[in-house]
């Protein structure tokens, strides 16, 4: 593929670039780094294509001779990238907009992220790569080299070689945006598309804004879970040792806590009736007949904590801001869910213990909100259940209108441990969960959880219709999708009840979860207008959770702000029901 290109490298040609490009529709663009990290690098070519010609801009000669976020020269650029128009076609936006944003100081205007849309186009089909070689040659069927990737783009004079690969990289993404919208429009992806590259800005700016983890308190931390370890590992062991044929020559038979094989051998052997799987969800039931199961879901939590958030988290905490900056995974699962690593902010144990190590540092504030059960709202509004939709409607507590239904009692009667009850099967019916699950998730004989689901879908009538009609689309049409149209198919087996089943409870789901990762990255983008350029930072999303850091003294504004955001967002999904944000302002990352 020959590539036409210009190497620019003064204001003169900064400015007539700018100038030719900026009444585009769209640009291909692209940038070399000479490093994975805006904290660690800097950018060393920004390239900008209509298809035909290609600017290839080298800032060296401006980072030498002052700062990217203000030097004259690179203002037409600044501009150019600000702006709304031309559309910015780039494949993973997302690292572009960074470096951008950490170095020259904006934000970038106008996105479309040709790897997000090759996943969406996907729709779940996990055996689909995504890098850019991969979507060139399914969409465009050319070859990409991208054996200069890794060269050194800090050198003094770049090669040739270099100056080339960079051009083609942005060359080409005018010609694969053509091929991909064809494809959007053809599954009706436009507007989730338009919802993804509208979140691009501002999961870039909150990565680069990071989360202040104070590392004395984790240490004090790790080290009460390091004594507990030890602690609950001997009472384990004790425990185990009846189980155990042959006894050590101290008299107690040590088994390997983190073997599975042998520790179900030891559990059999005590007489537990041990299911297939040892998941955690499995054993939750027998630990309130068997003490031995109890203290070896405990053992797992603690072990849990430490491999997984010992003393490595502490590595992640960058030098230059003190705080950790996470990696996030825009579309981290089919549902439009996002992930995250290095390190994986999303799974910290939820026990206070851990999250008050994640702090506001001295002056600033964190305001976190989180939506009030949005995906049982989500489920009253696509299902139009009466009862589902009065019971929001009146402000009661959910559960225990569940609760008082499943129980025949009174909602003032309702206890503690019926409420809990009430709300692990809510939820569960969410997760598209039968009779048998149930069974095993809260201890019940199968006729007992069959005669409370009878008499819950019997409460929730229209429910009941709404996930039925689910499961057999999932199976007449191999397909589910979202409130902003996100979808996902389904393969399986027509002979195979399990995978039918399979695909039924996520098709039951998928709608819920993913039409509530679609509010949240609404409410992303809403949320980015109000507080960029401004001292209130988004510093974490979990789910359903979104945490902000501020100026103590902003924070009641900051808390407006976000709850508004949130709401607006649930409300143009969700119109049968209110959405309701709970919003507290904290010092630490507690309830």
């Amino acid at each position: 593929m020959e590539v036409y290109f210009q190497l620019i490298n003064d204001a003169e040609g900064v400015q007539k670039a700018c100038e030719s490009l900026k009444t585009e529709d769209y640009l291909g663009f692209d940038t070399e780094t000479t490093a994975l990290d805006p904290y660690d690098g800097i950018v060393r070519l920004v390239q900008l294509s209509n298809g035909n010609d290609t600017k290839v801009i080298d800032l060296k000669p401006f980072a030498d001779s002052g700062d990217l976020k203000t030097h004259p020269a690179l203002t037409p650029l600044r501009e150019l990238l600000s702006a709304p128009k031309p559309i910015k076609v780039a494949h993973n936006a997302k690292f572009d907009a960074k470096w951008v944003r950490h170095h020259l100081g904006i934000d970038v205007g106008g996105v479309f992220d040709t790897l997000v849309a090759s996943q969406l186009i996907a729709a779940g089909d996990q055996d689909r790569r995504h890098n850019l070689a991969e979507v060139a040659n399914f969409f465009l069927g050319i070859e990409v080299d991208k054996s200069e990737q890794v060269s050194d783009w800090s050198a003094p004079e770049l090669s040739q070689s270099q100056i080339q690969y960079a051009a083609k990289d942005a060359a080409i993404m005018v010609a694969l945006r053509e091929k991909i919208v064809e494809r959007l429009k053809q599954d009706e992806l436009i507007k989730v598309a338009k919802l993804e590259f509208d979140c691009v800005m501002p999961i870039a700016q909150m990565e680069l804004n990071g989360f202040f983890l104070d590392e004395t308190r984790w240490r004090e931390q790790l080290e009460k879970v390091k004594q507990e370890q030890g602690r609950v590992a001997a009472e384990l062991q004790q425990m185990l040792s009846a189980g155990v044929a042959q006894a050590s020559l101290f008299g107690v038979a040590e088994i390997n806590l983190d073997s599975q094989a042998q520790v179900t051998d030891a559990l059999k052997n005590l007489g537990v009736p041990v299911p297939a799987t040892t998941r955690g969800w499995q054993l939750q039931p027998l630990a309130l007949e068997y003490p031995v199961v109890a203290k070896l879901l405990e053992y797992r939590g603690v072990a849990k904590a430490i491999s997984s958030f010992g003393e490595n988290i502490l590595e992640y905490i960058k030098p230059q801001t003190g705080r950790i900056h996470s990696d996030f995974r825009q579309i981290g699962a089919p549902t439009g869910r996002f992930s995250s690593s290095n390190p994986n902010v999303q799974q910290i144990p939820h026990e206070e213990a851990y999250r008050r190590c994640f702090r506001a540092p001295t002056g600033r504030k964190l305001v976190i909100a989180d939506y009030s059960q949005i995906e049982l709202r989500i489920l009253a509004d696509f299902s139009e259940d009466e009862n589902f939709i009065k019971a929001f409607k009146t402000g009661a507590d959910f559960h225990t209108i569940t609760a008082s239904q499943v129980f025949n009692v009174k909602p003032e009667e309702v206890t503690a441990d019926q409420r809990s009850f009430a709300k692990r099967l809510n939820f569960g019916v969410v997760y598209g969960i039968g009779s048998q699950r149930f069974a095993l998730m809260t201890g019940l004989s199968q006729s007992s959880a069959e005669d409370v689901m009878r008499k819950y879908f019997g409460t929730y009538r229209g429910l009941d219709n709404f996930l039925r009609d689910a499961a057999k689309k999932v199976v007449n049409d191999r397909l589910a999708r979202t409130g902003s149209g996100r979808m996902q198919r389904f393969r399986f087996d027509e002979n195979d009840r399990a995978s039918i089943g399979a695909a039924q409870r996520n098709g039951k789901n998928f709608p819920i979860q993913g039409t509530s990762a679609d509010i949240l990255k609404r409410a992303l983008f809403l949320l980015h207008q109000q507080i960029r350029d401004t001292n209130t930072k988004l510093v974490n999303i979990v789910h359903d959770e979104v945490i902000l850091e501020c100026d103590a003294s902003e924070a009641e504004t900051a808390a407006k702000i976000l709850e508004k955001a949130m709401c607006d967002a649930g409300e143009e999904y969700v119109k049968k029901v209110p959405v309701k944000v709970d919003v507290h302002i904290a010092d630490e990352w507690t309830k």
